[in-house]
């Protein structure tokens, strides 16, 4: 998993309630065999293209500033709907490194954390003040997202602090999912068990 320490860059202000999955990346791009890598150019492709295939001028992630910015801004309930993991793959795919929002899908929120994007809770009144301050000067506003000091700052230079579980913060601050937290105490794990199979034998018949 990539390490995340801050990104800083142009946030889009996608400010919409309830952005499932499927709006996210649809079910059949998970069956085509393009493979995890390959699921990007699919993100949001129902708000991105039209019929014919071709961008939708309308839509925020085909207007400059916003083509390929690190950051979402969201309301409330990001990430809900279906279980998918590809979900997050194609947001990483896109160039996405963080989701701001009130709140987020249980799934989709440890889903983010076992790939490297980092889902970030602020209050509503919080990210709308965010998402005008981006739509005031579209050009030069960039948001930072620091994780080793849990802030947000805004491109007037507020201080927005956020809370991260200890534990999580720690895995991705290192680049570590829970098969990689787990394999680092392999010393410890190993120990245990040399210690176990001397006092239980019958259990590791």
């Amino acid at each position: 998993m990539d390490k995340f320490t801050k990104v800083t860059g142009v946030a889009t202000p996608l400010m919409r309630q309830n952005v499932d999955t499927d709006l996210i990346i649809r079910i059949e791009r998970l069956v085509d065999n393009v493979g995890r890598d390959g699921l990007g150019p699919y993100c949001f492709e129902q708000i991105r293209f039209r019929p014919d295939g071709s961008e939708n001028p309308d839509c925020l992630f085909n207007q400059e500033p916003y083509r390929g910015a690190p950051i979402i801004l969201a309301a409330e309930n990001f990430g809900c709907g279906s279980s998918r993991e590809g979900a997050v793959w194609a947001l990483k795919g896109m160039g996405i490194k963080a989701v701001i929002a009130p709140y987020f899908g249980d799934i989709f929120n440890n889903n983010c954390f076992q790939n490297g994007l980092l889902p970030v809770a602020l209050p509503i009144h919080e990210i709308e003040q965010l998402a005008d301050e981006m739509k005031a000067s579209p050009g030069n506003a960039r948001v930072t997202v620091d994780l080793e000091n849990c802030t947000v700052v805004s491109p007037t230079g507020r201080v927005i602090p956020f809370q991260v579980d200890a534990r999580r913060q720690h895995a991705m601050l290192n680049g570590l999912d829970d098969i990689a937290q787990t394999l680092s105490r392999k010393g410890e794990i190993e120990a245990w068990q040399s210690q176990d199979k001397a006092a239980r034998p019958w259990v590791w018949l």
